[in-house]
């Protein structure tokens, strides 16, 4: 096989045009009489990149009509405070969605903090509760990366159904949902991580790749099938640059289409977060009453 014309996939274009439907979705609930949509945001401590998603989220939400309400709290904040938040927020009719950044000070468990989220407000899917709706396949609030490189391949016309598809990386936030939703699409999946037997070779027979380890440029050139779509999930500084899990370079002329580490995922992960608050608004009897009126 020659060389093959390698399209790199603007997420931030895909996130865009997803986010002005949702705008104009907003915009009719509002005219209606209803009220916007709400997104809580929680952020314990101080960290810098933290610090920047959540301005990011909230500049996503205003862009599209959507409410956006941001808890900081101190990093020596305790997890009953926290959870007492929590609680505050799953009882407040006005929120529909709530999200409690990652990653959380050492004192704190993300896994009692996961559970005491509603939910029916759990727009990062993170409760058990969501995570075992998901696979039974009934699931409407859904992690918010794995749905951004479900949208991503679909906007792409990849065909999932019968494809192999290789997951590199069993996280519980990226890798495991994935492989379930790419299963759920009838794909034939295989799940990797670092305990698997020659790597490479398992990789070399997908076509479809998502490559979800945070370790830079793990994926090289001779991993990759011709003609396969690759989705580049992870994101590592290095040098002061962004560099995903694939050596994007080397991919050229290899991949059919490849997600970059900028303007790539990224960007859908905030739409499908602005997605999966949106769905809690209309799924909860507050929302269903004041989208019907």
């Amino acid at each position: 096989m020659g060389t093959i014309e390698t399209t790199v996939v603007n997420g931030l274009e895909l996130a865009n045009e997803l986010r002005d439907e949702m705008a104009q979705q907003i915009s009719e609930i509002v005219a209606a009489g209803g009220r916007a949509p709400c997104l809580a945001v929680v952020l314990v401590g101080d960290d810098p990149a933290s610090r920047s998603y959540i301005k990011g989220k909230q500049r996503a939400c205003g862009r599209i009509g959507m409410d956006s309400r941001e808890h900081l709290l101190p990093a020596d904040t305790s997890q009953t405070n926290l959870l007492d938040l929590i609680k505050d927020l799953n009882a407040d009719d006005g929120v529909d969605g709530i999200l409690v950044q990652l990653p959380l000070p050492d004192a704190i468990d993300p896994d009692a903090v996961a559970e005491a989220i509603d939910p029916a407000k759990d727009v990062d899917a993170l409760h058990p509760t969501t995570a075992g709706r998901l696979l039974r396949g009934n699931a409407e609030l859904i992690s918010c990366t794995p749905l951004g490189v479900m949208a991503v391949l679909e906007k792409c016309g990849v065909e999932i159904e019968g494809a192999r598809a290789v997951v590199i990386g069993r996280s519980n936030i990226v890798g495991k949902p994935v492989s379930i939703l790419l299963q759920q699409a009838n794909a034939t999946v295989t799940l990797c991580h670092s305990r698997t037997k020659d790597l490479a070779a398992v990789c070399r027979e997908a076509d479809i790749l998502v490559a979800a380890t945070g370790r830079p440029r793990m994926v090289k050139a001779d991993w990759i099938k011709p003609g396969a779509a690759v989705m580049d999930v992870g994101v590592t500084e290095v040098d002061g640059k962004l560099v995903g899990d694939v050596d994007f370079d080397a991919a050229q002329g290899i991949a059919k289409y490849i997600t970059p580490s900028r303007r790539g995922i990224g960007p859908m992960t905030i739409t499908m977060l602005l997605r999966n608050t949106l769905v809690a608004y209309r799924s909860r009897p507050s929302g269903r009453a004041r989208t019907a009126s």
